[in-house]
């Protein structure tokens, strides 16, 4: 096989082995394997294993051919992966990606229910980056052409701005979600989530992915969102973020770590045409 699929609540990638398919990662490459027209059709490429001694690197890929540093839901799709082609037999093991080393724990022996340690949330403006003088980006007034809003921006490896608002929709998603991901305010782009609280363990969000567009979930989007809610006193440390894919359980320690628990669903495993493989650099 030249390429394994999963999904995660509808969020969809695909994985390359450099193992077992030599795949010229150019940006030209990854932009028609995930077309959805002329490729394969995905929200990214999940690039691995590259096992460096005892370290299991992952390299993850978006849709526009721009590298990203985490992403929840790709994170566990390797997993099951890696748990799927017997590169591991532990229910417990760590991978590295752009964004920092992560901690996996396999909830089931299939690898259907994965929970990862995401590490620490942070609201720091230098580390999201967010532009202007260092400060917490907690609650502030953001303006967006002819509207005001309140964002609170976090990175959790990779960064994200949160939108608080009393209704969220695809449609508002898709309005906000170009203009705030290529905003001068973020210097490397950001990801986009309109947030709304159900209650103090629910919370309902619309995700715009950098480099990716609308998509249906995300876990990391979710960690972001559910760090913001809590740390605007919204919400407990306990909660359900609520997708149109589906549903996470994020839970965040006292020291800020957090940690998500989320399904995975293998989709397919399958071969470039001869006629795809002529096409790709």
């Amino acid at each position: 096989m030249d390429f394994s699929k999963y999904h995660a609540l509808g969020n969809d990638y695909i994985v390359i082995d450099p193992n077992k398919t030599k795949f010229n990662l150019t940006k030209e490459n990854i932009q028609l394997v995930c077309h959805r027209n002329f490729g394969v059709g995905s929200d990214g490429i999940l690039y691995g294993p590259i096992i460096e001694g005892n370290n299991i690197k992952l390299k993850i890929l978006n849709p526009d051919g721009s590298e990203a540093e985490k992403s929840g839901n790709g994170i566990r799709i390797f997993s099951r992966y890696l748990l799927d082609q017997g590169y591991i037999n532990t229910t417990s093991f760590t991978l590295d990606t752009l964004g920092g080393k992560v901690l996996v724990t396999l909830l089931d022996p299939k690898g259907k229910l994965i929970k990862v340690d995401m590490g620490t949330v942070t609201f720091s403006s230098d580390s999201v980056p967010v532009a202007g003088e260092s400060r917490e980006v907690v609650d502030e007034v953001f303006k967006l052409g002819n509207t005001s809003v309140r964002i609170t921006c976090a990175s959790i490896g990779n960064p994200h701005c949160v939108i608080p608002l009393d209704e969220v929709s695809e449609e508002l998603a898709k309005e906000f979600g170009p203009l705030i991901e290529n905003h001068p305010m973020f210097p490397n782009r950001i990801n986009m989530q309109l947030l709304r609280v159900i209650d103090r363990n629910n919370i309902e969000i619309e995700i715009w992915e950098r480099g990716a567009g609308y998509t249906l979930a995300s876990g990391s989007s979710s960690c972001a969102a559910a760090s913001a809610a809590y740390k605007l006193g919204l919400v407990d440390n306990k909660l359900k973020v609520h997708m149109p894919g589906g549903s996470i359980e994020i839970d965040i320690d006292l020291d800020g770590h957090v940690h998500m628990t989320g399904s995975v669903s293998s989709v397919a495993n399958g071969k470039f045409s001869d006629e795809l493989w002529q096409n790709l650099e």
